[in-house]
């Protein structure tokens, strides 16, 4: 189950996907507490979450580089194209997602921006890598944003707003190119998944540095100490870990299936919900993450013995 350009195993990969898509979750709770505790903006979030990211990933960078031995050094050149491209993409995922919160709520919000996100990325794949998904890949499709519709608006009412459905389009779009580019690159071999996200963390700290200038750097609050605490748990576990999990992770599987293994988002914000911040357990919400944890199951299950099938290895007997 290895992938033979990276040396990462296909199983691990997954197992990052599903680590990193959890970690996610947890940032839209940790972000709403932000708000509450002081008046900082979502662009001004966007950019301290990159920037100590950004210091937390440097720090550890030398315990978790890794390269192969016969790997020859990449170019600078292609290393500073694929920060860039990477990191503006991360940069346009993050902001315009945030700006479709604003104006059109989280719920539309979500449902468009991770429910275009599969399909941007399965078109995308198909046309520039060739990946197949098959039927039984399309069905896990269909089920997994089946399962996102009614957990996140299975609940109540909801407003749409034109404007808000275009920034979250947009922001659907930043994460499929920044997938899509992931994964093509990991398909040459050579490139050092820890390298790589902390050159797309650097530049997305410096795309949004003007813009939360704008905003307001220094945000005012009552309770410094519990800001700094929240910034801290944002830029590390949702970020400098989930992202270097994701980078690592998106580049030895294909891309539709990390698409749709990066759709626990909401299943495990909904359970943080229910856990932790006292929300009822409704069924739209069981049946929901249902939906979606089957569909996830059973695309990793698919992803898993399609790498052994390629390696020539015998598939495991199910007990």
């Amino acid at each position: 189950m290895s992938n033979a350009v990276s040396g990462l195993p296909v199983g691990r990969g997954l197992l990052y996907l599903i680590v990193a898509g959890a970690a996610w979750g947890t940032a839209g709770a940790a972000a709403s507490l932000v708000y509450r505790t002081s008046d900082m903006g979502p662009v001004t979030l966007s950019f301290w979450r990159c920037a100590v990211g950004l210091v937390l990933l440097l720090a550890v960078r030398p315990l978790s580089r890794r390269r192969p031995r016969t790997a020859a050094p990449e170019p600078l050149g292609r290393r500073v194209l694929r920060a860039g491209a990477t990191g503006i993409g991360l940069a346009v995922f993050q902001t315009a997602y945030f700006a479709a919160v604003s104006a059109t709520g989280l719920a539309v919000a979500t449902v468009v921006t991770l429910g275009a996100g599969p399909v941007l990325i399965a078109l995308g794949a198909r046309l520039t890598m060739g990946e197949r998904l098959g039927r039984g890949g399309l069905a896990a499709v269909a089920g997994a944003l089946a399962g996102l519709v009614v957990l996140v608006l299975g609940g109540g009412e909801t407003t749409v707003d034109p404007w808000g459905v275009l920034l979250a389009l947009l922001s659907a779009a930043g994460y499929s190119a920044m997938t899509l580019l992931t994964r093509w690159w990991g398909r040459d071999g050579g490139t050092d998944s820890s390298g790589r996200t902390v050159g797309a963390f650097a530049v997305t700290t410096l795309v949004l540095l003007p813009f939360a200038a704008v905003e307001g750097l220094v945000p005012h609050t009552d309770a410094p100490g519990t800001l700094l605490f929240l910034l801290a748990y944002v830029a590390s576990v949702p970020t400098a870990l989930a992202y270097g999990l994701y980078f690592a992770g998106a580049a030895v599987v294909r891309s539709a299936t990390v698409s749709v293994i990066m759709l626990l988002e909401p299943v495990s914000a909904a359970v943080l919900a229910v856990a932790l911040l006292g929300e009822r357990l409704t069924a739209a919400t069981l049946a929901g993450t249902l939906l979606m944890l089957g569909s996830v199951a059973g695309l990793a299950v698919g992803e898993a013995r399609g790498a052994r099938a390629r390696k020539g290895e015998p598939e495991a007997v199910p007990a």
